[in-house]
C-alpha cells in the first residue's frame, strides 16, 4: 500500500494541449513525440495528448503531484519566445481561445483547485505563437525552437526526479 502511494507521489504527468489545426496553437501536442523519445528511460511518467479536451483532462490533473503542461502562450512577446510559468503564476495565464465556446485550461485547473486535488508541483512551458493561421504544421520559427523547449521540459523532469 505504501509503495503504491510512493509511486503516485513520484508520478510526473506531462500534458500537451492545443489545437493542431492552427499552426503554433498546437505546440503542446507537436512537442510530445520528442519529449517521449527523450524520456523513454525515465519511469513513472505519463505523457498525455490533451489537444482541446477541456474538462476530460481533470482526472489526469488530479491524479498527479507533478504536472507539466505544454501549450501556446500568448505573452505578447516575439514569436518563438519560450515561456515557463510555475505554481501560482499559472492561473494568471490566459490561453489562446480559438472559439468563444472553447473551455479554457484555466477552468480545468480551477476545478482541480476547488476540489482540493490540485497538483503540488506544476509547471507550464510553451512558446509565443508566430502564426495562428489555419495549418497543421508549426511555423518555421516555432519549429526551430522546439528542441530548446523540449530540453527545458526534460531538465525539469530530471530536477523533480532528483528531489523526489
Amino acid at each position: 500500500m505504501i509503495k503504491m502511494s510512493k509511486q503516485l507521489d513520484n508520478k510526473i504527468t506531462i500534458l500537451g494541449i492545443g489545437n493542431t489545426l492552427y499552426k503554433d496553437e498546437g505546440i503542446g501536442v507537436h512537442s510530445l513525440p520528442m519529449i517521449e523519445a527523450a524520456l523513454k528511460s525515465v519511469s513513472n511518467i505519463e505523457i498525455i495528448e490533451g489537444s482541446t479536451d477541456g474538462m476530460r483532462l481533470l482526472g489526469p490533473i488530479e491524479d498527479t503531484n507533478y504536472l507539466i503542461v505544454i501549450d501556446a502562450i500568448n505573452a505578447g512577446k516575439k514569436g518563438g519566445t519560450i515561456i515557463s510559468l510555475e505554481g501560482e503564476e499559472i492561473p494568471a495565464y490566459f490561453g489562446i481561445k480559438m472559439s468563444i465556446h472553447q473551455l479554457g485550461f484555466q477552468e480545468v485547473l480551477f476545478a482541480a483547485k476547488i476540489r482540493e486535488k490540485y497538483p503540488k508541483n506544476i509547471m507550464m512551458f510553451g512558446m509565443q505563437p508566430t502564426s495562428l493561421e489555419l495549418g497543421v504544421e508549426l511555423s518555421e520559427t516555432n519549429q526551430q525552437k522546439l528542441p530548446t523547449l523540449v530540453d527545458q521540459i526534460v531538465k525539469q523532469v530530471y530536477q523533480w526526479r532528483s528531489v523526489s
